[in-house]
């Protein structure tokens, strides 16, 4: 699967950063916002991680030499569902914390927010402080989860952490090693937009459905996307 990249008389091999987005929740599937809150998979979403692991081992059946999974219950249930349990946490790759917006629909956000929202536009931090607290809600499969409504993160604040991993894990990508980051929708668009080098809200653009993943590499010094959303 590796490239060749060559500069000069020098010969090295290639390698990708991979991006796989954590299988379904009951919360993906109601539309509610889902940032730090630690819920777990659906068994639709365990299903899907299993078989997600099934398609990266056919694209790489050489494996990968580092695995990093966001902190959070659903990314670390889908790399051990996947295959990729031994992988390490990584606290810049947790998703973006919603503030006032988590664990709301776009459509109540609306309703509270006096006109229609968006996020990408409008962000969280400016919602009604009404929205704050911390609650408990019952899931539909069964169990509860805490949901804490606090100030959250702008865009730019996620985008700072994602430059950060960009940074971190670059050499690796340029050394020949193949990385596979286990996380969630939101972060790892934005991180495919900094790895591109454009603006974070073109994150809005790049749709990754649940246990889904694609790929990033370098290409005659370029720092691009591979493939996308497989």
């Amino acid at each position: 699967m590796n490239d060749i990249l060559v500069e000069g008389d020098v010969a090295a091999a290639q390698g990708h950063l991979v991006l796989l987005r954590h299988g379904e929740t009951a919360w993906s599937l109601s539309g509610q916002h889902t940032g730090r809150t630690d819920i777990p998979l659906t068994e639709t979403g365990r299903m899907q991680a299993a078989q997600a692991g099934e398609r990266l081992r056919l694209m790489f059946p050489e494996g990968f030499e580092r695995v990093w999974t966001s902190p959070l219950l659903r990314a670390r249930q889908t790399a051990s569902l996947a295959g990729y349990g031994g992988g390490s946490p990584l606290a810049e790759i947790a998703e973006w914390d919603y503030g006032r917006a988590e664990g709301r629909t776009r459509n109540q956000i609306s309703e509270a927010f006096g006109r229609s929202w968006n996020l990408w536009r409008d962000g969280t931090q400016d919602l009604p402080g009404f929205l704050e607290g911390e609650r408990e809600e019952r899931l539909p499969e069964g169990g509860v989860v805490h949901v804490r409504n606090g100030r959250g993160e702008s865009l730019q604040d996620v985008a700072d952490r994602a430059d950060d991993v960009v940074e971190r894990l670059r050499p690796a990508i340029l050394e020949g090693d193949n990385v596979l980051l286990v996380a969630h929708a939101h972060i790892l668009r934005i991180l495919t937009a900094r790895w591109i080098g454009v603006d974070p809200g073109f994150a809005r653009l790049l749709r990754l459905d649940t246990a889904h993943y694609s790929i990033l590499g370098i290409y005659k010094g370029d720092q691009v996307i591979d493939k996308w959303n497989l």
